[in-house]
């Protein structure tokens, strides 16, 4: 006779963190893991050929669900996401950089969430911003500003979709990836892409934290990240017509949005 399965089991979540030589706050992030009211995880740990200490911060925590790999050579974060999603064996797939923090209640919030409306294959919330410099910790996003359902149009009105956030089942693995070319706007193609076919549902509440330090602010991303989006625009013409969206606003919303971003950084 077959056992039933326990009614209270709950689904695996495969977490993917990226590093390249992450070690200053690596140690905080992994705790926000470890200290998650949700159980049943796995860590996919994804060294991209890190020369600091990162390995052996990971190696500290000693826990059978954290999972370690190692790049031999330095990629794109995005062909390296993508290499890291093929050694996944949940049901849900989060995601999670070496400076960012989750709330305690992330994972079974949002598990709970999808369990409840199996329809529903995406889901991310609003997060806080934690100003490495100042100390000073604010929301996101203004209180249920952040949109659901079918939200192509407002993402690229607005993009608002933090991949900390996000959970995602990784039934959509089979229709979407990473493109492997990009640094900074892989998240922001992967979700544009899948919002078109699914609807993305938002817990409006903040639950991860992103950290804004020198390190992921500097002028050399913020270039990288303006030279990202000119080809992604150029090469998107015809959504972007499909949207009613005029390509050289939209281009320049957005370049002068990142520069903004970075001079207030610099206290400019």
């Amino acid at each position: 006779m077959k056992k039933k399965l326990k009614s209270n089991l709950k689904p695996l979540v495969s977490i993917i963190m990226n590093c390249h030589n992450g070690e200053k706050f690596l140690k905080e992030s992994l705790n926000s893991i470890i200290n998650q009211t949700y159980f049943n995880w796995e860590l996919i740990f994804w060294d991209n050929n890190s020369n600091d200490d990162s390995k052996n911060i990971l190696k500290s925590f000693n826990d059978k669900r954290i999972f370690y790999y190692k790049s031999k050579k330095l990629l794109n974060l995005y062909h390296a996401r993508n290499l890291a999603l093929k050694k996944i064996k949940g049901k849900y797939i989060s995601f999670l950089d070496v400076d960012d923090l989750w709330t305690k209640n992330k994972l079974s919030k949002q598990v709970n969430f999808l369990l409840r409306n199996e329809k529903i294959k995406v889901i991310y919330s609003n997060f806080f911003v934690l100003n490495q410099i100042s100390k000073k910790k604010f929301l996101g996003y203004k209180r249920n500003s952040l949109p659901s359902g079918f939200i192509t149009q407002k993402l690229m009105n607005n993009y608002k979709l933090g991949i900390l956030t996000t959970m995602l089942e990784k039934s959509i693995l089979k229709l979407y990836k990473f493109k492997n070319k990009y640094n900074i706007i892989g998240d922001f193609d992967f979700f544009i892409r899948i919002s078109k076919k699914f609807k993305i549902v938002c817990i409006q509440e903040p639950l991860a934290i992103y950290r804004i330090h020198n390190s992921n602010l500097t002028k050399t991303k913020v270039n990288l990240h303006i030279k990202e989006l000119k080809e992604w625009l150029l090469n998107n013409k015809k959504l972007m017509k499909k949207l009613s969206i005029s390509l050289v606003s939209f281009k320049i919303s957005i370049l002068k949005l990142k520069m903004r971003k970075y001079l207030s950084f610099l206290g400019v």
